[in-house]
C-alpha cells in the first residue's frame, strides 16, 4: 500500500519596498539627505558669512602681508606705487598736456593725488574681485565656507591698503595748504560708501570670474577706460564746457567720479560744493546700496556652483 502525499506549491514573494518608485530627490527626502554645497537661504546665508568674519578679516590681513613680501621695501609699495602713478600723471596730464585748466597747483596737485588713490581703492577691488573664485580653487574645493567670504576679504584688504596710503595723502594736502578741519570727518562716511560699493562690483565680479576665468585678461582695459572716463586727472565739467552739457552729467554722475569728488570735497580747501553734481550725498548712498544689495544677491545665487568646473 503506498501513500502519495500532494503539496501545493509554494511561491516566495518578499513584501514591496517602501523606497520602490520613488525618485532620487524623493529618496534623499525620505532619508533626511541634502545635496552636498547646496545654496543656503539668503538668511542663513548672511548668518554663515558673519559666523566667518574672524576669517575673512585674518584672511584679509595675511593677503596684505604677503602681497609685497618678496620686495625690499615691503609694505612701503603700498604707498609708492599710487604716488608713482600720480608723479606719471601730473608730468603728463598736468604739466604737458595741461589738464589742470587753470586749477591752482596748490589745489590740482592733493586733487589728481587724491583720483588715483581713490580710484585705485575701486581699481583693485574688482581685479581682486574677479580672481577671488577661480584663483583660489583649491581653497573652495577644500572646505566649506560661504564663498562670498572671499571677494568680501578681498575688498577688505584693499581698504586697509588705503588706510595705510591715506597717512600720505593727509600730508600732500597740508602740504600744499589743505589744513584738517571738520570737513575731513567727511571721509568715513565716503569711505564706508566706496568700501559697500567695492565690494558689491567684487562680488559680481568674482561670479562672473569664477564662470568666464579669461575676464581677468580684459578688465584692465575696462578699468583703464573707466579711469579716463572718471575725471582722475582732470575736472570734468572744465575739460567738457565746450561739449553738450549733458556729457559732464554722466560723466559726474558715475559712481568712481562721486567717490573721489567727495573725497576732494572733504579733504582740498580749493575744491567746494560747486565742483559736485547735484544730490551727491543721494547719488553716493545709492550707488553703494544698489551695488552691495544687488551684488550679493547676484553671488549667492551661484554659490552652489562654485568650484564645480
Amino acid at each position: 500500500m503506498s501513500e502519495t502525499t500532494h503539496d501545493d506549491p509554494v511561491t516566495l514573494s518578499g513584501a514591496a519596498s517602501p523606497d520602490e518608485g520613488l525618485t532620487p530627490a524623493e529618496l534623499a527626502a525620505r532619508h533626511g539627505l541634502s545635496v552636498s554645497g547646496a545654496r543656503p537661504g539668503l538668511g542663513e546665508y548672511v548668518r554663515q558669512l558673519w559666523g566667518r568674519r574672524h576669517f575673512i578679516l585674518a584672511f584679509s590681513q595675511a593677503k596684505l602681508t604677503a602681497q609685497y613680501s618678496q620686495a625690499k621695501l615691503g609694505q612701503l609699495w603700498q604707498v609708492a606705487t599710487p604716488l608713482l602713478n600720480a608723479a606719471v600723471y601730473f608730468f603728463i596730464f598736468g604739466v604737458i598736456l595741461e589738464a589742470d585748466r587753470g586749477m591752482p597747483r596748490e589745489v590740482y596737485i592733493p586733487f589728481l593725488v587724491t583720483g588715483v588713490f581713490v580710484f585705485t581703492f575701486t581699481q583693485s577691488s574688482v581685479m581682486a574681485g574677479v580672481r577671488a573664485i577661480s584663483g583660489n580653487l583649491g581653497l573652495v574645493r577644500a572646505l566649506h565656507f560661504p564663498r562670498a567670504s572671499l571677494p568680501v576679504s578681498f575688498s577688505l584688504q584693499q581698504l586697509q591698503q588705503l588706510l595705510f596710503s591715506m597717512i600720505v595723502l593727509f600730508v600732500v594736502a597740508a602740504g600744499f595748504g589743505s589744513y584738517p578741519d571738520l570737513s575731513w570727518l567727511l571721509i568715513v562716511p565716503v569711505l564706508a560708501l566706496q568700501f559697500l560699493f567695492n565690494t558689491g562690483l567684487a562680488l559680481i565680479m568674482a561670479r562672473a570670474g569664477a564662470k568666464t576665468p579669461d575676464l581677468a585678461q580684459l578688465m584692465p582695459f575696462v578699468m583703464r577706460t573707466w579711469m579716463y572716463a572718471s575725471g582722475v586727472m582732470f575736472s570734468i565739467p572744465v575739460m567738457l564746457a565746450d561739449e553738450p552739457e549733458w556729457i559732464a552729467t554722466v560723466l559726474q554722475w558715475n559712481p568712481a567720479a562721486i567717490y573721489m569728488d567727495l573725497m576732494r570735497f572733504a579733504l582740498i580747501d580749493g575744491y567746494g560744493s560747486s565742483n559736485l553734481p547735484d544730490h551727491v550725498w543721494a547719488a553716493a548712498v545709492g550707488w553703494a546700496v544698489l551695488f552691495a544689495v544687488g551684488g550679493f544677491v547676484y553671488f549667492w545665487k551661484a554659490e552652489e556652483r562654485y568650484g564645480r568646473g
